[in-house]
């Protein structure tokens, strides 16, 4: 009998042997991919992460959203359990958009341009991170910013490794590092506003001035706009760690995994961006008169005691809807300033929304029957929207009509 030529060749590329099923009363074996592996710390790195638990981070952008700005300067220190700086790290990174005016950041156009890529200095900035305790002044913009820079590094790295020898000559595969991994980050901005002080504005100096850190105030002067980036970077940065050491106990944190970014890029919790992006069940009956109606529209302003994702909870559990932003068609405020108004307060004053606390709210709804509300219909299916399964909701043509061209 001839042996078909194809079968000889299949058996050369696999050792000349023929495959031999196994019995199904073997065991298979696992691939080690199935079974992942948690990841390990060596005892060299435990020591570090047990002698220096925190680290303090600050940054300057280009913007307020990490959405649409990006990332000029990262300065971090590593702390003691104690409080004394350890090691520090500090960055200076090139942007390929306008970097915005000199004030926000320090830097000159010509000192931003020779910076580093982000993708450059992630796997120290992951090291220095990861397993610590992180110490902003504000979880939302500085996680916001490090996540979204992580990520767009990433994600072109992967994008050049899927293209790498695709020309015919093979070129070393990016690793970048990966998004950093702390145990934990603090708000020094949040842990004030839960004490209940009144903070004129939210810049770095004045929080840590109410909070009782002796420093120059936030007011801008001459010799500080003279003073090199880094000197006044890495004095906010000590600042943040000094206001955090003074009442370490009693701060605002929260866990990377409990936060997702908002439609700026902001890092903010999970309900909360949940709560923004759910669709009404209720028409809006309007203002607030005095009784809760379900479907109304209900803001959160910063300015509160309580924390906000207990309010959000108590919102769209009474079939309330929740909302980042004040219009005309706001219900309520939810806001514990009465005096020097600003932001969201000072936008519901201005538009005759009331404004109510957050104890008087809690115990308001917590205590009150919802009057019913107006559900609102289904959403109506576009005749080219497509449904979840990928299939086009179209309705099929009769038979003999014809396809109308909309050229």
């Amino acid at each position: 009998m001839t042996t078909d030529p194809r079968r000889r060749s299949r058996r050369r590329r696999s050792g000349g042997a023929a495959h031999k099923p196994q019995s199904q009363s073997q065991p298979q074996p696992q691939s080690p991919a199935a079974t992942p592996k948690p990841r390990e710390v060596s005892q060299e790195r435990a020591e570090e992460l047990a002698r220096t638990p925190f680290v303090a981070v600050t940054v300057k952008t280009t913007g307020i959203h990490p959405s649409t700005a990006q990332l000029v300067v990262i300065d971090a220190v590593v702390l003691t359990a104690s409080g004394e700086p350890d090691s520090d790290f500090h960055a200076v990174l090139s942007v390929p958009d306008d970097p915005g005016p000199k004030h926000m950041h320090g830097l000159s156009r010509e000192e931003i341009a020779d910076g580093k890529s982000f993708s450059s200095i992630l796997k120290a900035l992951g090291k220095t991170i990861d397993g610590r305790t992180m110490i902003t002044h504000n979880v939302p913009l500085v996680w916001g910013f490090i996540h979204k820079e992580a990520r767009r590094a990433m994600t072109a790295a992967a994008r050049a490794n899927r293209r790498r020898g695709s020309r015919g000559k093979p070129r070393r595969r990016q690793r970048v590092g990966h998004v950093p991994r702390p145990v934990g980050i603090v708000d020094m901005l949040a842990t004030a506003r839960r004490r209940g002080v009144d903070l004129p504005d939210t810049r770095i100096r004045t929080v840590a001035r109410m909070l009782g850190v002796e420093c120059e105030p936030a007011t801008a002067t001459v010799e500080r706009a003279r003073q090199p980036e880094f000197d006044v970077t890495r004095a906010e940065t000590l600042l943040v760690a000094d206001m955090f050491f003074r009442d370490p106990d009693h701060v605002v944190v929260v866990k990377p995994d409990e936060l997702q970014p908002d439609r700026f890029g902001l890092q903010r919790s999970s309900i909360r961006v949940a709560a923004a992006n759910a669709t009404p069940k209720f028409h809006n009956p309007g203002v607030f008169t005095g009784t809760l109606v379900q479907g109304m529209q209900i803001v959160v302003a910063p300015e509160i005691t309580a924390d906000p994702d207990d309010i959000i909870r108590a919102i769209t559990t009474h079939d309330l809807s929740y909302s980042e932003k004040v219009t005309r068609q706001t219900s309520l405020v939810v806001c514990n300033k009465r005096n020097n108004l600003s932001g969201k307060a000072m936008h519901a004053a201005r538009k005759g929304v009331p404004l109510m606390t957050d104890d008087e709210f809690l115990t308001l709804i917590t205590t009150t029957q919802i009057t019913p509300g107006e559900p609102t219909p289904p959403p109506e299916t576009s005749p080219v929207l497509r449904s979840i399964t990928g299939r086009s909701t179209r309705q099929p043509r009769k038979k003999g009509s014809r396809r109308v061209s909309r050229r």
